[in-house]
């Protein structure tokens, strides 16, 4: 059988036997998600170092071996696939977009645990995968009835980069749009790292949209705020984002940023007690000038509580056993007490509204009886 060749270098640190559990963890270190790459990795830390201090797993220490999930998504997954093969690891987590997930997951996910921590299109069943993040019909569909019932949104245009999750998630928004009385009048998809959007904006223009959905990546929807604000559109529509952090906010300044809206499982500014617990540890460890743990880069740190409470309640690394133990895993971390439904996390989500480089969170979204 042919086994994938290793190009990563490994640390000196790195060991590969009985006393530790080795997890890759695949995080964006370039391109449009390179933005928010580096809170990935201080909230993956931080959590790796809690488990590890209340015991570890299986009384194995958890270490976190980087790999960079910003490149090409087929050697992404060789990557990850040669750690894998040749026992490096025994675990994946991380936040890396959707076409990366599917490269990796018929790879890895049926011989060790694969907890993927990202936002995505929904639809994921693969066996060994389990999901820490939002779905549309989660997200989404209470964002937009919501938008459309206090701001009378019913022109919808959708602007996102030209792969998985923006072209699923606007065909869940058409239907989604059709629900709250309103449609979508118009979509346009660009390639990652997208920089010119003159096009894009004249079309919104024309459209007389209401709303602008933004699909966007990173550092393409820091862009693209600036560019809709300079245009004057930030006037006449809002703007709602599924993907969009206080790190995205500072890129793009606060002049960008009127009327825009986003929905998430979590924001820096909930006041609630586990919030605010998990912003002083993060605090006390890493220091006032370490990057904003937004909703992008906790979702890391949920990645790291999920794989290691799947493991140790299984008592096992035996990705059957995982799946077969993983309806009475739970686990604390900032977003509250969570528990799976299927392999899916279920949480509370919120929709908030930019207010300079900080978000205002508004109300805390209804959840729809369709799960996925």
């Amino acid at each position: 059988m042919h086994r994938p060749q290793l190009r990563l270098t490994t640390p000196e640190w790195f060991t590969a036997d009985d006393s530790t559990l080795n997890v890759a963890l695949v995080y964006p270190m370039q391109g449009p998600a390179g933005i928010f790459g580096p809170t990935c990795e201080a909230c993956a830390r931080l959590a790796a170092e809690e488990v590890n201090k209340a015991g570890g797993v299986l009384g194995k220490e958890l270490r976190l071996l980087e790999v960079d999930g910003g490149g090409d998504p087929e050697q992404v997954a060789q990557d990850v696939e040669a750690l894998v093969a040749t026992g490096a690891v025994q675990g994946v987590t991380g936040w890396h977009i959707s076409s990366v997930r599917q490269a990796l997951a018929p790879r890895i996910a049926h011989r060790v645990p694969y907890v993927y921590t990202a936002l995505y299109e929904g639809g994921e069943h693969t066996e060994g995968v389990f999901m820490t993040s939002e779905t549309p019909s989660w997200q989404l569909l209470p964002a937009m009835r919501l938008l459309s019932q206090t701001r009378g949104v019913r022109r919808w245009f959708v602007v996102g980069n030209n792969y998985v999750w923006p072209r699923r998630t606007a065909r869940a928004a058409r239907r989604y749009a059709r629900e709250c009385r309103g449609r979508v009048c118009g979509e346009a998809y660009l390639p990652l790292g997208a920089e010119d959007f003159h096009d894009v904006l004249r079309r919104i223009e024309r459209a007389d949209a209401d709303a602008v959905l933004m699909l966007l990546v990173g550092s393409d929807a820091v862009r693209f705020n600036r560019a809709f604000a300079a245009s004057g559109l930030d006037r006449r529509s809002l703007r709602l984002s599924t993907l969009m952090d206080e790190n995205m906010l500072l890129g793009s300044g606060p002049e960008a940023t009127a009327d825009l809206y986003s929905t998430a499982g979590y924001f820096a500014s909930l006041a609630d007690q586990n919030t605010m617990d998990f912003h002083g540890q993060y605090a006390g460890r890493f220091g006032p000038d370490a990057p904003t743990p937004g909703s992008l880069g906790e979702s890391c740190y949920e990645g790291v509580l999920l794989l290691a409470a799947l493991v140790e309640r299984a008592r096992t690394l035996d990705v059957s056993a995982i799946g077969a133990a993983a309806g009475s895993v739970s686990y604390e971390g900032p977003r509250g007490l969570l528990g799976l439904d299927g392999r899916h996390v279920r949480q509370r989500i919120y929709l908030a509204q930019a207010d300079g480089l900080d978000f205002t969170v508004l109300a805390q979204l209804d959840a729809p009886h369709d799960l996925l």
